[in-house]
């Protein structure tokens, strides 16, 4: 019936034949095969002939029955592959074990194997310092009555942990921080490895494969720097991290208690200054190339690419409505107003806010509790170019 209306089109002059080809997923020259087709035979030569032939190459019947008969009668509970040696030496089958094994899983006669379980293979290390970057969380009573996520970001070839820190829950500003403290000490890695997590990657499906062609504010970033983001499947892949957290969650409670420590804050002053310098210096493995991948930065200040970055429309009192936030334009040189105009809002790894439009930022607003907000917010200072 499709053919028909792509026929009757085509006829009519309403589509050329390569239109009516692409129309039915064919080629033009096929479509003009169809149509010789139909006019010699009628609709009958536009069935598909395979339909109804038999291949040449399939066994006939009476063979078929031959096998089975001769497992079922004389060699019933054997193996396929001990029959199969067997009907090949002495009743000089020719057919492939292949064959053999389906014919007979077909009739019910034997059943069909498991599939085998894959089989692992301990991936090695990257060759280089900088070629890829781990980086994971874990939840855990680090301190007696409170729970925190620890954020760790270390080097896949050296295990050599690069940021450590402490946050109430994990998401994409604590994702960012953790990148940034890498590329500040060393550079830009060429690669960066991570769960699926939902700051992390897109999953259209739920324990699916992620979605590469929709970044989210973290991918973006990582595109921004040419980062290659690859995503784990299972938790044996991220293995690396985890023994590393069965590392930390048996030591790090037990010195922040010797230590007396039991705020935040002051965790995070200790592993930064005491914990992971020597943890590094227990646990750092020599790399297989002495030199490094890492890339230098000079692209100016991290704080305007490791952001996330939103797309608003001006209001008619050169205002800027954000989450909940009224965001006050000032006045400036270059234009009269910027009502309608589109801005890009980047909200900064420490919850500040910076208004751009185009390359050009208008204004600079500091991080603010959403209940703290009532009228219009005044920019800080406003730093011209």
């Amino acid at each position: 019936m499709r053919f028909l209306e792509a026929y009757d089109d085509w006829r009519d002059g309403r589509l050329s034949q390569e239109e009516a080809g692409q129309l039915l997923g064919m080629s033009g020259r096929n479509f003009r095969r169809y149509v010789m087709r139909y006019h010699g035979e009628g609709e009958a030569g536009l069935l598909d002939k395979r339909l109804t032939q038999a291949s040449n190459r399939c066994a006939p019947v009476d063979e078929v029955l031959r096998l089975t008969e001769l497992y079922r009668s004389r060699y019933d509970g054997w193996n396929v592959k001990h029959f199969y040696s067997f009907y090949q030496r002495e009743h000089e089958g020719e057919r492939s074990y292949t064959w053999v094994k389906n014919k007979l899983q077909e009739k019910g006669l034997v059943k069909k194997a498991k599939g085998k379980g894959k089989h692992r293979k301990k991936r090695e290390r990257a060759a280089m310092e900088g070629m890829m970057i781990h980086q994971d969380a874990s939840t855990h009573t680090w301190v007696e009555g409170q729970t925190w996520d620890l954020i760790i970001t270390l080097d896949d070839a050296t295990s050599t942990h690069y940021s450590m820190f402490f946050v109430p829950e994990e998401g994409t500003m604590s994702s960012l921080q953790g990148m940034k403290d890498v590329i500040e000490q060393h550079g830009i890695p060429s690669s960066f490895y991570s769960d699926r997590g939902s700051h992390y990657w897109h999953t259209p499906v739920a324990g699916g494969k992620v979605d590469k062609s929709s970044p989210t504010q973290f991918g973006q970033a990582m595109q921004r720097l040419g980062i290659q983001m690859i995503a784990a499947y299972s938790p044996q892949a991220r293995g690396r991290c985890e023994r590393m957290f069965s590392t930390h969650q048996a030591r790090i409670p037990h010195e922040l208690k010797a230590a007396g420590i039991t705020d935040m804050d002051a965790a995070n002053d200790y592993l930064k200054k005491t914990y992971m310098p020597a943890f590094n210096a227990e646990f750092t493995v020599k790399p297989a190339v002495e030199s490094k991948a890492f890339v230098p930065w000079f692209g100016g200040s991290l704080d305007d690419i490791l952001c996330e970055t939103f797309e608003r429309v001006v209001n008619k009192d050169n205002t800027v409505s954000f989450e909940g936030r009224t965001l006050q334009i000032p006045s400036d040189e270059y234009r009269h107003h910027y009502v309608k105009a589109k801005v890009n809002i980047k909200r900064h790894i420490d919850g500040s806010l910076t208004l751009f439009h185009g390359p050009r930022k208008l204004a600079d607003f500091p991080a603010i509790k959403k209940e703290e907000n009532k009228l219009a917010e005044q920019p800080i200072v406003m730093k011209m170019p």
